[in-house]
Parts: C-alpha cells; sequence; structure tokens
C-alpha cells in the first residue's frame, strides 16, 4: 500500500540510506555540501540564510526544516528569516516576469536567433506599458524585498545572486551580480553564496531520494 503522506520529517531518516546504495557519490555529495556551507569569506549564519532562500525556491520541505533549523542554531532571527524568504519569492517572481522580454521578442518575431543577449532587457519596461497594475506591483514588491532591513542591502543581494543560480535566470544574475558588487561583495563572497545554491540545488534532489526509496519500496 502506497504512503498517503509522501512528506514527512521521519522520511529524512532513509538518507543515510544512499550511502550504502551508492557509497562514492553520497561521500562525495556530503564533503561538498559541508564545504560549501562552511564559514568563509561569508558566515555560517548568512550561508544558512541563503539557504533558507533557496530552499524556498527549490520547493523541498526537507531543505526548508533543516536549514531554518540551521539558521536558528546560528542566531538567525525570526525577522531575518522572512526578509531572506521574501527575497527568494521576488526573485522567483522575478525570473518569470524578467523571461517576459523573451516573449515579447518570440511574439513580435524579433531578437533573432539569440534567444539570450543583455540587450534584450531593455524591452523589460514594456511589459509596465502592456500591465501596469501588474508590473508597477511587482516593482514595488521587489524593490521593497532588496532595502535595507534586518538584513542589510548587500546579505539580500548575495541572497539574490544565489537564488537567480537556482532559477537559472540569466538576466536576474547579471542584474543582481551587479547589485551585489554595487554592494561591496567581493568575488569570493560571491563565489561563496553560489556554492551554497549549488549545494541546496542539489541538496534538494539528494534530499527526495528519500520519496524514491518509499515508493520503491511500497511497489510489489
Amino acid at each position: 500500500m502506497s504512503k498517503e503522506n509522501l512528506y514527512e520529517k521521519s522520511y529524512f531518516s532513509r538518507l543515510p540510506e544512499l550511502n550504502d546504495l551508492a557509497p562514492d557519490a553520497f561521500k562525495a555529495f556530503v564533503q561538498f555540501d559541508k564545504a560549501a556551507m562552511a564559514p568563509g569569506k561569508l558566515t555560517g549564519k548568512l550561508k544558512e540564510l541563503i539557504a533558507v532562500a533557496v530552499a524556498h525556491t527549490t520547493g523541498c520541505p526537507y531543505c526548508i526544516d533543516v536549514h531554518v533549523n540551521g539558521a536558528k542554531k546560528q542566531e538567525a532571527t525570526k525577522e531575518e528569516m522572512a526578509e531572506s524568504i521574501f527575497v527568494a519569492a521576488a526573485l522567483k517572481a522575478g525570473s518569470a516576469a524578467a523571461h517576459g522580454v523573451n516573449a515579447l521578442n518570440a511574439y513580435d518575431g524579433s531578437g533573432g536567433e539569440e534567444l539570450y543577449k543583455a540587450s534584450h532587457f531593455n524591452r523589460f519596461k514594456e511589459l509596465g506599458e502592456l500591465s501596469s497594475d501588474g508590473f508597477s506591483s511587482f516593482m514595488n514588491f521587489s524593490d521593497e524585498t532588496m532595502k535595507d532591513g534586518a538584513l542589510t542591502a548587500k546579505e539580500k543581494e548575495l541572497i539574490a545572486v544565489a537564488v537567480a543560480h537556482t532559477t537559472g535566470c540569466s538576466y536576474c544574475i547579471d542584474v543582481h551580480t551587479k547589485g551585489a558588487k554595487k554592494q561591496g561583495v567581493s568575488k569570493e563572497e560571491l563565489a561563496e553564496s553560489i556554492f551554497v545554491a549549488s549545494a541546496l540545488k542539489a541538496g534538494s534532489a539528494a534530499a527526495h531520494a528519500v520519496n524514491a526509496l518509499n515508493a520503491y519500496d511500497d511497489e510489489k
């Protein structure tokens, strides 16, 4: 009989079984994950907050649980956690909005063979002319999420860069990498935020393996 509840905290206890099934890959991932999350140019606390944001982007409930608890252990406040989540929300929505320039090119039959060019983003404001209320509401939300608050604008840009690498939005990566640089972010800090995103995106796939184990064992 298949499990009715597809997600329960207890299922995560099956994760070590992967070490028995694919030991080399499992150990390599754990080593990478530990290295990505270790304090470096970025504090352990900020890395956990980046992880929380990315986990909300991937939608992995196990990762959310693990990294919210990790952030709490690093003394992140509930306000800091909430702000990191809203940066993720703005970037996830922003990815869809930014790709609207590709939709405009497709609709108009313009843009040529190259689907991604930095100059294509110049059409972004056209979306405001076509859907003014939606555009202005989104821009207001996006601007508010990136302001100094419980987290600094610099910290928020680092979170935004990580989330943009998770959504795979080239325009967002360009905008927020430049925004991070303006906030004084170093290349080393940038790289660390990207590796947290990498670890969480891989971690989401690994964590969901417990559901695959459940499904495999349920099927007779």
